[in-house]
């Protein structure tokens, strides 16, 4: 039987080529931090998860001090028994975004390697249901973004084969988001979806409001009207509105999805993979929305996410931020509006490891008898 041998943690820091504001935040920086396993068979698996900014050094911390060391010694094949024991070790900082980050790390590593040592793909070893899946883009529809901006990027797009758009809303007049959306709306016409994010800016009566204007546009989905804790307020909201409701980003348990599909709250499951804790957990969360006939459009982490979608089928959308150009040697594969899997044993990821030594901001290893 392997095992763990050793782990290596590192940490990148990204900056986005493109400006990302939103209607409560600024996107500054992506710190990654970065895992990999290695097992007494001489195999590895490389993880990853991410911040938008800030919270990077704290899992990295974590990382080095509690969970890196308790892996050492490990049956890597044993990955949801790992991630439950990793779990309960830090049940005291549980559930958190830094324990997740931190986990999230850990157990794409071992997916990793479990699919390396099984020479399949992540997209056939987690299900395979399907081996394309359409693209929406949200890379041009910040809200600092003017009303003409938004239109040449959905215009450029669709012209890609891109199927859908998505702009922030969560200006200071509900006049200001009705004319950038009209003026898309108009420009793409009605086969074309519209996405739009609202980042938990909203209180519940402007988020009612608000809606009324998205149903006049035929929005696709109304995200994050609302802080991500306020089960009742998104209850009441999908009551009064036909706009399906999105949520899922800012969850970190499987038990707050739970929550959620039980009050019909939410009509779309946007479950992040590194804020759940890794691909364990993601494909719980997905399977259990599959239960209650809900969809799963994850946020962000587009390449990561792109064979776990392609694994269930419940999922009707891939987000496109590009965030790994700089360290990976080939970009995500698309064609015609739709992002393909790879068929590369493992998660697909092309990772460039020189570039990512280059960009290094932290390293350490957690060695076997250390």
């Amino acid at each position: 039987m392997a095992h763990i041998t050793r782990i290596d943690l590192a940490m990148v820091d990204l900056v986005p080529a493109t400006k990302r504001v939103d209607a409560i935040q600024s996107f500054v920086s992506q710190e990654t931090p970065m895992v990999t396993v290695h097992d007494s068979d001489g195999a590895t698996g490389f993880g990853y998860s991410y911040t938008i900014g800030t919270g990077g050094p704290s899992v990295m911390a974590l990382l080095e001090h509690t969970l890196a060391p308790a892996l050492i010694g490990r049956d890597p094949a044993r990955i949801d028994g790992i991630w439950r024991d990793l779990l309960f070790l830090t049940h005291a900082t549980s559930v958190g975004a830094i324990t997740s980050l931190a986990l999230a790390a850990i157990d794409t590593a071992l997916w990793d390697l479990h699919c390396k040592k099984a020479g399949l793909p992540l997209w056939k070893a987690a299900g395979g249901s399907r081996d394309r899946i359409p693209l929406y883009t949200t890379e041009g529809g910040w809200l600092h973004l003017e009303t003409g901006a938004l239109v040449d990027d959905a215009l450029a797009m669709q012209a890609k084969g891109f199927r859908g758009s998505k702009i922030k809303i969560g200006s200071e007049h509900i006049s200001q988001d009705a004319t950038r959306l009209s003026a898309v709306r108009d420009a793409v016409g009605e086969s074309y979806e519209i996405m739009t994010d609202a980042n938990q800016g909203f209180t519940l009566s402007e988020a009612i409001r608000r809606a009324r204007v998205l149903e006049e546009h035929n929005i696709g989905w109304f995200e994050e009207p609302l802080p991500a804790d306020d089960v009742a307020g998104h209850t009441e909201l999908a009551r009064r509105t036909s706009v399906p409701i999105a949520v899922g980003e800012s969850m970190y348990s499987l038990s707050q999805f739970k929550d959620y599909l039980q009050a019909g709250a939410a009509s779309v499951v946007q479950v992040d993979v590194a804020r759940i804790g890794g691909i364990t957990p993601w494909l719980k969360v997905a399977h259990l929305a599959e239960a209650f006939n809900v969809m799963v459009c994850p946020h962000f982490l587009m390449e990561l996410h792109l064979p776990l979608v392609c694994a269930v089928p419940n999922a009707k959308w891939l987000e496109y931020i590009p965030q790994l150009d700089t360290i990976t040697g080939a970009p995500m594969r698309m064609e015609a509006g739709f992002a393909i899997p790879s068929d590369v044993p493992g998660l697909g990821i092309d990772w460039d490891t020189d570039a990512i030594t280059a960009k290094s901001v932290f390293s350490k290893s957690i060695t076997e008898g250390a």
